[in-house]
């Protein structure tokens, strides 16, 4: 953070509470109490009415505010409970600058919305159930968050699975568009060179990473909002689970689903994939819940997968 921000934010956080110590900025800054002085200071010398007692600490003038930012008791709710989530998702420098943002938004809000605010941030919680205990990648994530913010390419080793018991090692160059956080796993949404298309990385089979310093132009009107690859990049899997799985299933989806439907005979699922096998691993956690319509080669492939899990007993 530089000066002049740290200044606007001293600032801010004076107008959120009664009286903050030299030591209590400090630390809430990351630097020495000496700079937090100077800073008290620089707010004096440009007019900003800052009172300081011995032994007390510092607070605003009594009739000073910064220009309000008005906002309605929901919309200071959902953005301060979004700061926490964010703080949860991201890596340290991202849980920094959420929790910076949530400090300056609560530091603005009348006392009696503040009030609330603050019993709700205490009270509603968010349980992040953290799939990197066993794969770190909070280095991967501040690298690819990065090069995406920078635009520029990203040379990959990457492990790719190809069926539940082998994958295979490949280097890619990597041009980082989008993260997609989904189920405690995070993804890249990036123009493989290698492919020649638009991909998905999970970032938790990124081996090596290294940001190059060629950049590049993002694709043209592309966002998570609109982009998807042309159906004929992708094979569709026709699923059909008994109905009474229906409430089941749709608790527990899977990334690939572009269709569902319920039906007389029971719920039809339509999968979108790279290869049938990326969906074996889900498909055989329904048992005889599920069976697969179509393509051959997936119930061919369930068929063997059967077998060889019955000799194992």
């Amino acid at each position: 953070m530089n000066r002049t921000d740290r200044l606007l934010a001293i600032v801010l956080e004076l107008q959120g509470r009664d009286c903050v110590t030299a030591e209590a900025l400090a630390h809430t800054f990351g630097v020495t109490k000496r700079t937090i002085y100077r800073d008290i200071l620089a707010l004096n010398e440009s007019g900003v009415p800052v009172v300081s007692a011995a032994g007390q600490g510092y607070w605003l003038m009594e009739g000073y505010f910064l220009p309000p930012v008005s906002l309605s008791l929901d919309e200071a709710i959902m953005l301060t409970l979004g700061s926490e989530v964010m703080a949860q998702s991201f890596d340290a420098p991202g849980r920094a600058a959420a929790k910076s943002g949530s400090r300056k938004i609560e530091a603005v809000l009348s006392g009696a919305v503040a009030k609330e605010v603050a019993y709700l941030k205490d009270n509603i919680r968010f349980v992040r159930m953290d799939s990197d205990v066993l794969i770190d990648t909070s280095e991967t994530l501040r690298l690819v968050r990065g090069a995406i913010v920078e635009g520029r390419a990203l040379h990959l080793h990457y492990f790719k699975r190809l069926n539940r018991t082998s994958g295979e090692r490949s280097e890619r160059t990597v041009d980082p568009h989008a993260l997609i956080h989904l189920k405690d796993t995070w993804m890249l949404s990036a123009y493989c060179h290698l492919r020649g298309a638009m991909r998905i990385f999970r970032l938790d089979r990124i081996h090596e990473i290294e940001i190059l310093t060629q950049t590049f132009e993002r694709q043209s009107g592309y966002s998570l909002s609109t982009h998807d690859e042309p159906d004929t990049a992708r094979q569709e899997v026709e699923l059909l689970f008994h109905k009474d799985m229906t409430q089941w299933v749709k608790e527990r989806p899977i990334y690939f689903i572009h269709d569902c439907r319920e039906t007389p005979e029971g719920l039809r699922v339509t999968l979108k994939v790279h290869h049938p096998e990326e969906a074996l691993s889900w498909i055989l956690s329904w048992g005889s819940s599920v069976k697969v319509l179509h393509p051959q080669s997936l119930q061919d492939l369930l068929k063997r997968e059967l077998e060889t899990t019955l000799k194992a007993y």
